[in-house]
């Protein structure tokens, strides 16, 4: 597939290589609105009307024309107006209109004065300040212009977008039907969770939480459970995965010295770019394909697969379900110990990055051991060092990326 396997490869071209090999391969469908929340949008929206639809008032107060207002003496209130009652009878001269915020303005209305800058004695109203023209009036399409473009297509359809769908009166929209992901975990020693574990047994704890992150990511799961190191049942796994599935995730059995099922089937059913990657934790992952399914092979320990899943295979996931994906924010922190650290890879450690006295400040969770799930679940961020960097002392700036919505 294209890839130089003799050595480490940096994080950002394994990203890069994967992503140009990457299409979208979802199908499109309409869903009625209240059901696309966590959806894809499977094509840009254009607005079918103004925001707003009519000049209405920002304020409650009086509509006034500024000639009226020139001599200087009260005028006279000859109605109201209220958000869905608008004002529709006559409109003297020397009067006024009383108005309700979000109501429509009457024709010829040059300005909305506040009630605080009026005086009101029964009917008559004495303005204590000269409007500007235009003051306190939203004018149609000040927000949206029909026919603008309000959502583009790979947004995903979060609680910030409802109300905007709503307000334009969009009652269904076009989404992509949701990424199907086959995952399952490899190995002897893992055991389900709740069974009894004999000496040498391990929970399997890396399924739970990819399906957690593939939830967030709106995925359709398909749960193969724990596949142990038996070649034919791992070959009716991966047959079964790619017969259903867009996407085979697996975790375990890719590591150097490793049973080598998993690169035998794949060279068997497919093809496979294997790399070490220059990272830490998670030098070992693959990448492949089956003859229908994208394959991802995440490390076994569980720091490794969650740290490859959110770096690597989220926006890899984001591509083919036709999702725009933007990286993570990555800030500067000052450390407030030391961090241990060899040059050679980029190193994602586990870290908490709170607000100090003189800004942002990040210290370690402790063992940064692969193994050590315990960093992870107390962190809120990862602390990002540079390939060459070694060890840091305390005050050092380093760059911090705090937990999105994968880990969060």
């Amino acid at each position: 597939m294209g890839f130089d396997t003799s050595g480490l490869l940096p994080l950002s071209d394994a990203l890069q290589g994967m992503l140009e090999q990457l299409a979208c391969c979802c199908d499109s469908e309409q869903l009625p609105l209240p059901q696309a929340l966590g959806r894809i949008l499977a094509s840009d929206i254009a607005s079918p009307l103004a925001v707003p639809p009519f000049d209405n008032s920002a304020m409650d107060g009086y509509a006034v024309r500024l000639a009226d207002l020139a001599a200087g003496i009260p005028l006279i209130m000859a109605g109201k107006a209220f958000a869905g009652q608008p004002y529709q009878g006559e409109w003297p001269a020397g009067h006024c209109v009383r108005i309700m915020t979000g109501a429509p303005v009457p024709v010829g209305t040059d300005a909305v004065v506040m009630q605080e800058e009026t005086q009101a004695d029964g009917d008559r109203i004495t303005f204590l300040a000269q409007p500007e023209p235009g003051q306190n009036i939203r004018r149609a399409g000040s927000d949206i212009d029909k026919g603008a473009s309000v959502l583009q297509a790979g947004t995903r359809l979060t609680p910030r977008e409802m109300p905007l769908l709503a307000s334009l009166g969009i009652a269904t929209v076009p989404v992509r039907r949701p990424l199907k992901v086959a995952i399952f975990s490899t190995g002897d020693e893992l055991k389900p969770v709740g069974a009894p574990l004999a000496h040498g047994d391990i929970y399997d704890s890396n399924r739970y939480g990819v399906r957690a992150m593939l939830a967030r990511l709106g995925c359709d799961c398909l749960d193969l459970g724990i596949i142990p190191d038996d070649p034919a049942q791992l070959r009716a796994a991966f047959i079964r995965a790619d017969e259903e599935a867009d996407v085979l995730i697996t975790t375990g059995g890719v590591s150097v010295g490793e049973a080598d099922f998993t690169k035998q089937l794949l060279d068997e059913l497919g093809e496979i770019g294997f790399w070490k990657l220059a990272i830490k934790p998670g030098k070992p992952f693959a990448f492949g394909r089956l003859p229908r399914a994208w394959f991802f092979g995440l490390p076994g320990n569980p720091v490794s697969a969650m740290v490859t899943f959110d770096q690597l295979v989220q926006p890899a996931l984001a591509k083919l379900a036709g999702q725009r994906f933007e990286r993570p924010l990555q800030l500067q922190a000052v450390t407030t110990e030391p961090l241990k650290k060899s040059p050679g890879r980029l190193d994602f450690q586990r870290g908490i990055l709170s607000q100090g006295p003189n800004g942002l400040e990040v210290r370690s969770t402790g063992s940064q051991d692969s193994a050590v799930f315990s960093s992870l679940s107390r962190a809120n961020c990862y602390i990002i060092l540079e390939p060459e960097r070694g060890r840091v002392a305390a005050g050092e700036t380093v760059t911090v990326e705090p937990f999105g919505g994968l880990l969060l």
